[in-house]
């Protein structure tokens, strides 16, 4: 069940082991020029997330609320510690895949909607990521900003085999196209993968609204010089916005360090407006 709903923004602290804790902020936008939010975001004591859903008919509203709601169950779930934390993540995407699959039975006017997912499930100094679709996750670590996902994209893969350069993807006219979502088929494939935190890292996870628009020089320096994580995440946003702000926009900041503890969780963006169980 989903705790606390704020369309726009908040900020929260959660405890992890030997004093460390994450410090974390999100934001969802609309942008400029959207009617509708199609991104979900959610944010707790253990689990981040952001979904970014596409679909004609509401689907990317509701694929993404989906998303959310299956991610709050696993949170629900989860005991103190000791959790096999990919495992875990990945039976999140199988419940994601059942959920779009009834939902689209029941409603033939979704059928074939989507959504992406990148996801962080935290213990103590160790946290799983998973991954699928355009949205990314990023690890600023002693003063450089890395990129820990890989686009699920035509223009990712054609960067892989040599054939464009990442100058040419940014510019490439279909380079919104996705090749791998989850959309109810299968149990969900996923990127999976188990990493070890060190205190004074700071972390993004967004949707491609933020970005198609902010480079990665702007990224890093917005990362840098903001100490605050929500008005870091509020800056991120402002920069999409102002760069044209074609598509939603939802990005999740949090630094792992000494930092007080808290136990709230909230939801961000289209799953705020749906109660929507998996």
């Amino acid at each position: 069940m989903l705790v606390k709903c704020f369309n726009q923004c908040f900020t929260a602290f959660m405890a992890q082991n030997e004093g460390l804790a994450l410090r974390y902020a999100a934001r969802s936008d609309v942008g400029v020029r959207r009617e509708a939010n199609e991104d979900s975001g959610y944010a707790s004591a253990r689990l981040l997330a952001v979904a970014d859903g596409m679909g004609g008919h509401a689907g990317g509203e509701i694929a993404s609320s989906l998303a959310v709601a299956a991610v709050a169950a696993l949170d629900a779930s989860l005991p103190g510690s000791g959790v096999d934390l990919k495992a875990a993540l990945k039976g999140v995407a199988r419940d994601i895949n059942q959920a779009l699959r009834d939902t689209a039975e029941r409603e033939p006017a979704l059928r074939g909607m989507g959504t992406t997912l990148t996801a962080m499930l935290w213990d103590g100094e160790m946290f799983a990521l998973a991954h699928v679709g355009d949205s990314r996750a990023y690890m600023l670590r002693d003063g450089a900003l890395y990129q820990i996902t890989h686009d699920h994209t035509l223009v990712q893969s054609l960067v892989d085999d040599g054939r464009i350069t990442p100058e040419q993807a940014a510019e490439h006219p279909r380079r919104s196209m996705v090749l791998r979502v989850l959309e109810g088929t299968g149990d969900g494939e996923l990127d999976l993968t188990l990493r070890e935190a060190q205190p004074g890292d700071r972390y993004l996870i967004c949707s491609d609204g933020l970005t198609a628009v902010v480079g990665p020089e702007t990224l890093f320096n917005t990362l840098t010089e903001i100490d605050d994580p929500d008005e870091a995440a509020r800056r991120l946003i402002d920069l999409a916005n102002r760069g044209g702000g074609p598509d939603n926009i939802t990005c999740i900041v949090a630094d792992f360090g000494a930092h007080p503890s808290g136990a709230e969780r909230f939801v961000v963006g289209a799953a705020t407006e749906r109660k929507l169980t998996p």
